[in-house]
Formats: C-alpha cells, structure tokens, sequence
C-alpha cells in the first residue's frame, strides 16, 4: 500500500476561503467576498462563486441538449422555466436573451450559448451583441487581433443592444 495520503471530503484540509465573509447572491446562495478580478469592465468570470449562483440556469442550459425539451421550451418558454429553480433576475435574463447579463448571474457561456443554438443563432451571432457590435463587425475585430480592454462595450450599459432586431447602423466599433 502506498505511503501517500488519501484526501476525500472528510479529510481534506480546509482553505482560508471559508473564513472569507460571506455574501448572499441571488435565491440567498452564500458566496465569498470580493475577488481581484470581478471590477474588469464588462467582465463576469465564471468562477466557483459563480457556479454556485448559476446552478439552477446552467442545468436548465444543459437540459437543451436533448431535442424535446428544446421543443417544449420554445413552446411555452416561461412555462418550461418554471421547473428550475431561477432567480427572478436569470428568468428575466432567459427570457430577454440578455446574454451578458446571464453571464453577471452565473451563467457559463458554454451552457448559456445552447439558448441562442434553439433561437438560430451561432456563438459569433451573440459575441457580437455582447460586444454591441453586428456579427460582421465582431468578426473583422477578431481577425484584427481584439479590442482593446479600455474599449467602450455599448452592449453593458444598454441591454437592448443584446437584442439581435437592433439597429447595428449606430455601432460603436474600436477606433
């Protein structure tokens, strides 16, 4: 038998984190405090804090995998939803098609982006009404190697640029 030590949840060491001061986010979901990275503009990392808070939103994504639910869903979307456990706030985020602001409520892009996939839309199509750009615009920026960080993103302080019937003719584009 080997000499190493075998952690499971009962043994395993505890980490300072859990002396952090505790917040409530969303349905009363405990998180820890503040991190480095949560003031970078229009940013939201999917981190364990966010994990938790998105839980409910992220399985809810992921139940689109299979082609009846996504039947029912685009059926009856509010009533589909109501079989998970969302905050008011990940609702109104669902049913807007609020793709940053499912990201700021813990949702993982990688699960979210089964929502646009049900309403027609490709990952570029939604990169670039998170960025309050058209598609094109966001594709040509890419392939131009990004934007710069202090770039003014229109799609954080404006929801309505998220939505794809916006009118793209008064874009902000990088400069």
């Amino acid at each position: 038998m080997s000499s190493a030590r075998r952690w499971n949840r009962r043994s395993r060491p505890r980490d300072n984190r859990a002396l952090e001061p505790v917040l409530s986010i969303g349905k009363g979901i405990p998180v820890s405090g503040a991190r480095d990275y949560d003031d970078i503009p229009g940013t939201y990392v999917y981190d364990a804090r966010r994990g938790r808070m998105g839980y409910a939103l992220n399985m809810f994504c992921m139940s689109l995998n299979k082609p009846d639910n996504r039947r029912r869903f685009k059926e009856n979307e509010g009533a589909y939803l109501d079989g998970y456990a969302l905050s008011e706030e990940q609702r109104r985020t669902v049913l807007e098609r609020d793709w940053l602001g499912m990201l700021k409520v813990g949702g993982n892009i990688y699960y979210t982006i089964k929502i646009a996939f049900c309403d027609g839309l490709t990952f570029q199509d939604v990169a670039g009404m998170m960025s309050g750009v058209s598609k094109e615009t966001y594709a040509q920026m890419m392939l131009a190697g990004g934007r710069s960080p202090a770039w003014d993103n229109p799609a954080r302080d404006n929801p309505a640029r998220n939505n794809p019937a916006c009118d793209n003719k008064s874009e902000k584009t990088r400069g």
